[in-house]
C-alpha cells in the first residue's frame, strides 16, 4: 500500500464496521432525507425535536451487537444533514441535551464502545438544512431549496462554516482519542475549499494526529499526489467497486463500501427490505476479495433501539465471522483470477477459497497445483485432501490445476463455505 496511507492500516485490518444513522428523523420514519424530500419548513420539524425522547436508548446493547457481530470499529451520526446535534455542542441550541432525552447521547456511544474495544468514529454532517447561514434557496438539497422566501435572503457563510469548524473542533477535543471523521458530503461547488477544507484538516491533525478521515471533503484521492483534504480511504456507496480502488500509478488506494440493510440510512418503519446473512456475508467477502472493508448501516427507531430485523442478520454474520474470521481480517487481494465458485482472500501464504457454488465433482484450483502444503474447511479446521480425481485428465486442467473433494450433495455451509490453503510460499 502507498506509505501516504500508512495511518489507515489498523483499519483496514479490520474489515468490517458498523455504520449508525440515528436522529430526529427516526420519528417520522421515512428515512434520514424526509426533510429534503418532503420541503419540510425548520417549524414544521421542530416538533420532532420537542417530542425526541429515546426512553430505550442504551449504547451499550448496540455494542454488544456489534461486538457479537464481528464488527471492529463503527461510526454514529453526530449530526446529519438536519443540522440536529446527539452531542452536547456549546455552538447551538439545536442539540440532545436540550430535548427530553437531557443527555450527551455521544458521550454515551463513546464509552460504551470503547467499553467493548470497538474503534471510535464520527460521522458529520458537512451540511447543514437548519444553520440560518447555509445556502437555501436554488440548493439542490435544502429543503427550502424551491421556497420564494428564501429567494433574497441573505446569509453569511463564513460564519457557518466558522459554526461547522467549531463543532469539528469540539468532537474532537471532548470525547478522547477518536478513530475515524467520516464528512459527508461534497457536491456541485460545494466542496473541496468551499469548505475551507485545508484549515479543517491542518485542525483535525493537530487534535488527532492518527485520525483517519474519509474522502468526501473533496479532492482527488485517486491522484498521484492528492490534495492535502482528498482523505485517508476512498468511499463508495451503496456499491461494490466492480475491481480494486487503485490511483492514476496503479497504487492501491485504501476503500470502504458503505452499505444499508435494507432501503434507507435512517429508520424507516415500513422498509422490510432487507438483505439476507448470506447477501451480506457475501458483500463482506467480496469487499475484502477486493482489499475493501464494509461498513455495514443500521437506523435506530425514535426510542433508540436497533432493528430486530437488523439484530438477526448482525447475529447470523457474526457466528459466521466466528468460525470464519481468519479469512477476512487482516486480509486481502489475492492475486489469482476469480474463481467460477466463488472468491478468494488472502493473508500472508494462507489463502481463503470461499465457495458460494457447489458444482458437480471436486472444487478447482487453477494454477495451484503443488503448491498446496495443506488445505482444510476453516469453519471445523478438518483435514482436506489435495488429489487429483481419476477422470480429470480426460476434462480438465491436470498440468497446473489442484483439486479437492468436498463430500456431499450440499455445500458443509450455503452462507459460504471457506478452504483454508497454506501455500508452500506466498503468491
Amino acid at each position: 500500500m502507498n506509505s501516504r496511507f500508512a495511518r489507515t492500516l489498523p483499519l483496514m485490518n479490520d474489515r468490517f464496521g458498523l455504520f449508525i444513522h440515528w436522529g430526529l428523523y427516526a420519528i417520522p420514519a421515512r428515512g434520514e432525507w424526509v426533510r429534503s424530500q418532503e420541503r419540510i419548513t425548520n417549524e414544521q420539524y421542530q416538533t420532532y425535536f420537542d417530542e425526541f425522547n429515546p426512553e430505550l436508548y442504551d449504547p451499550r446493547n448496540w455494542a454488544k451487537a456489534a461486538k457479537a457481530a464481528g464488527q471492529r470499529y463503527a461510526v454514529l451520526t453526530t449530526k446529519h444533514h438536519d443540522g440536529f446535534c446527539l452531542f452536547d455542542s456549546q455552538l447551538t441550541d439545536y442539540k440532545a441535551t436540550n430535548t427530553l432525552a437531557g443527555r450527551d447521547l455521544i458521550r454515551e456511544y463513546v464509552d460504551a464502545f470503547r467499553e467493548e474495544g470497538i474503534k471510535v468514529g464520527f460521522y458529520y454532517s458537512l451540511i447543514d438544512w437548519y444553520h440560518d447561514d447555509y445556502p437555501a434557496y436554488g440548493d439542490r438539497q435544502h429543503p427550502m431549496r424551491d421556497n420564494e422566501e428564501y429567494k433574497d435572503k441573505e446569509i453569511d457563510f463564513d460564519r457557518y462554516l466558522e459554526y461547522m469548524h467549531g463543532q469539528v473542533r469540539e468532537l474532537l477535543t471532548n470525547y478522547g482519542k477518536i478513530d475515524i471523521i467520516w464528512f459527508d458530503f461534497s457536491y456541485d461547488d460545494m466542496t473541496a475549499e468551499k469548505w475551507r477544507a485545508t484549515e479543517l484538516i491542518q485542525m483535525i491533525r493537530s487534535l488527532q494526529p492518527d485520525i483517519v478521515i474519509d474522502n468526501r471533503l473533496g479532492g482527488n484521492i485517486m491522484a498521484e499526489e492528492p490534495e492535502v483534504y482528498a482523505g485517508d480511504f476512498f468511499s463508495p456507496e451503496q456499491i461494490i467497486p466492480p475491481e480494486g480502488i487503485v490511483n492514476t500509478a496503479g497504487e492501491a488506494i485504501p476503500w470502504e463500501a458503505c452499505i444499508t440493510l435494507n432501503d434507507h440510512w435512517g429508520y424507516h418503519a415500513t422498509d422490510k427490505n432487507y438483505k439476507s446473512p448470506r447477501q451480506t456475508i457475501r458483500a463482506l467477502v467480496e469487499c475484502v476479495s477486493k482489499n475493501g472493508n464494509l461498513l455495514l448501516n443500521v437506523g435506530p427507531d425514535a426510542k433508540g433501539e436497533i432493528p430486530q430485523e437488523s439484530l438477526d442478520i448482525l447475529e447470523a454474520v457474526g457466528k459466521w465471522l466466528h468460525r470464519n474470521g481468519d479469512s477476512i481480517y487482516g486480509c486481502g487481494i489475492a492475486e489469482l483470477p476469480k474463481p467460477e465458485w466463488g472468491r478468494y482472500t488472502q493473508r500472508g501464504n494462507k489463502l481463503y477459497a470461499h465457495v458460494f457454488d457447489r458444482g458437480i465433482g471436486p472444487i478447482y484450483f487453477q494454477g495451484l497445483k503443488g503448491r498446496i502444503k495443506k488445505a482444510r474447511l476453516l469453519s471445523d479446521g478438518s483435514e482436506l485432501h489435495v488429489e487429483t480425481p481419476w477422470m480429470a485428465d480426460q476434462y480438465s486442467d491436470t498440468e497446473s490445476g489442484a483439486f479437492i473433494h468436498l463430500a456431499g450433495g450440499d455445500l458443509p455451509d450455503e452462507l459460504d463455505t471457506v478452504i483454508e490453503l497454506e501455500l508452500v510460499e506466498e503468491i
